[in-house]
């Protein structure tokens, strides 16, 4: 593998940059000119330094994460003692096409936050000095003083644990549930509920088949409240495995509900989304608008699957992917019986 011609930046996407653009080193590194390539190598020269940085790293998952720092405009490997501020993410193992996970992730990152306007975390793609691609993403619960922000997942915050759900904790429960916790969490509630429900539909329409209880998020806030966090993990799966139209068990809505639209045509349509965002309190006006702008085909996603890193073949996977949800995102039975 060799370092990769770049035309488009490795970072926002943007046109005609051969490294980060200026917009990307201000979102990702506070304006330093960071190098799109990092000073070690994926294989044995560095192996030993990568196993005892992935020991202190806090972050739990089973894909390997690397933690890094910036020093000057130098990332580097954290050390003993060290907290990192960006997390690392290399080619990861046991799915298929995986030297295409990081393309693929940023991707899809870049698409919620230019296209649909989701709060994701900081994100970009770096390469190995052998040219093997990385997904680099800024950690979001590092306060400038260098102190953590608290955070509980979702498979935390419902009690549910590998000893107290089994091996599939995480994969556990409904949707609307996870709407439940923030209601009784969340001083500001509608707020975060509407925020959810943004992410649950994009990742419905990006084929993102593993959005678990652990990728959802509660954060603090300097007012001592929560919020959602970030986005995290916003990936296209079918690229990589064969999974269902949700992560969680219990699919959208809790207790089994299933709507008239999904008994009658098996996948998830505009009426179910429209019947889970009944069923979390949404207002009706607002949630309609949310669903109008994910049922549009923009434009901008097109451009952004054009620009990314993905392998010519999987641009076209992917586009097709979308364009099959979108479609069915866009069938209503209620709309259809009213026509």
């Amino acid at each position: 593998m060799s370092l990769p011609d770049i035309s488009y930046c490795p970072g926002t996407l943007a046109p005609e940059f051969h490294t980060y653009s200026p917009a990307c080193l201000r979102r990702m590194f506070n304006g330093r000119k960071v190098s799109h390539i990092l000073p070690y190598l994926p294989s044995e020269a560095d192996a030993e330094k990568f196993l005892e940085n992935r020991k202190r790293i806090s972050i739990s998952g089973v894909q390997e994460k690397l933690s890094l720092l910036l020093e000057k405009n130098r990332l580097r490997l954290t050390r003993p003692g060290e907290h990192g501020e960006y997390i690392l993410k290399p080619i990861p193992r046991d799915v298929r096409r995986p030297d295409q996970v990081p393309a693929n992730e940023h991707l899809t990152m870049q698409i919620a936050r230019q296209v649909y306007k989701l709060q994701v975390a900081e994100n970009a793609l770096i390469f190995f000095r052998n040219g093997e691609p990385a997904y680099i993403t800024r950690r979001f619960d590092v306060k400038p003083d260098g102190m953590r922000h608290g955070q509980e997942d979702m498979a935390s915050l419902a009690g549910r644990t590998r000893h107290t759900a089994g091996s599939d904790f995480k994969y556990a429960g409904s949707y609307e549930e996870i709407a439940r916790i923030i209601e009784l969490t969340v001083p500001a509630y509608r707020v975060e509920l509407e925020k959810l429900f943004s992410l649950i539909v994009f990742n419905y329409l990006f084929s993102n088949g593993d959005a678990h209880l652990k990728n959802f998020s509660l954060i603090d806030t300097a007012y001592g409240d929560y919020v959602l966090s970030p986005a995290y993990d916003l990936l296209c799966t079918r690229l990589h495995v064969e999974d269902s139209y949700f992560a969680l068990k219990g699919a959208l809505l809790s207790g089994d509900y299933e709507t008239e639209s999904f008994q009658a045509n098996g996948f998830y349509a505009y009426d179910d989304f429209y019947e889970f965002g009944l069923r979390i309190g949404l207002q009706e006006k607002r949630m309609a608008g949310i669903l109008k702008a994910f049922r549009q085909d923009h434009a901008a996603v097109h451009q952004l699957i054009d620009r990314s890193f993905l392998r010519e073949d999987l641009k076209e996977s992917y586009r097709k992917y979308y364009l099959e949800r979108l479609e069915m995102l866009c069938y209503s039975m209620a709309e259809r019986s009213r026509a």
